[in-house]
């Protein structure tokens, strides 16, 4: 059982995946929103059936499953929308990465919530212990996405603009990763943090003195 939980998050295309699969390579169990996101609305799932009643049956593909480029461009589009999607994932996917982390045999666990900022930080997830955001400045972001993605510069910029901003971000860290440089400066800061988060959680048991 993990003694504490830490928090990642950051910006679309601030390269918070690469810092996930670093801390699951040095044995970290890592519960995912966007995976736990993708399960709950497989064929089937109560969540997809709200998402249809909700957004109609043309979020579906020709399969029956979330056409998400569809829904993406959609919510990215209309505020309203994605604060009624996020209504219907958001309270599923708090429970099942809360159960993850708890039951996870490293000495502590990443839960990645990319939205945690929009989502009420640690008011809204009180388990987690602290809070790593993954910070890089927006201009790399819009050109990361334009890379990444195929999209337009409009479509990048509206992904931004729904988001929380990056002071917003940085507001509720208690650690931080700069990720604008090369990928041997990323593994060495997620170390370090590896170390510290060890040190956490093996006195996270220990009664004060």
């Amino acid at each position: 059982m993990a003694a504490i939980t830490i928090a990642l998050t950051g910006g679309v295309a601030s390269g918070k995946t690469q810092v996930a699969r670093r801390f699951n390579a040095l044995g970290v169990t890592v519960a995912d929103a966007d995976a736990l996101a993708h399960a709950l609305v497989m064929p089937g799932q109560p969540a997809l059936d709200e998402v249809v009643a909700r957004f109609g049956p043309e979020v579906l593909d020709a399969a029956g499953r979330l056409d998400r480029a569809r829904m993406r461009a959609r919510v990215f589009a209309d505020a309203s929308a994605r604060r009624d999607l996020e209504a219907i994932l958001h309270p599923r996917i708090r429970a099942a990465m809360r159960a993850s982390c708890e039951a996870a045999p490293s000495p502590y666990a990443v839960a990645d919530i990319p939205l945690l900022a929009e989502g009420g930080g640690q008011e809204a997830y009180p388990w987690l212990a602290r809070v790593l955001v993954v910070d890089v400045p927006r201009e790399v972001q819009v050109a990361r996405l334009l890379e990444r993605d195929g999209i337009d510069a409009a479509l990048a910029q509206r992904m931004l603009d729904a988001q929380a901003s990056r002071e917003q971000r940085l507001a509720i860290a208690d650690d931080v990763i700069e990720n604008s440089g090369a990928l041997g400066d990323l593994d060495m800061a997620v170390m370090q943090l590896h170390q510290r988060y060890l040190q956490l959680a093996a006195t996270a048991g220990e009664p004060a003195r």
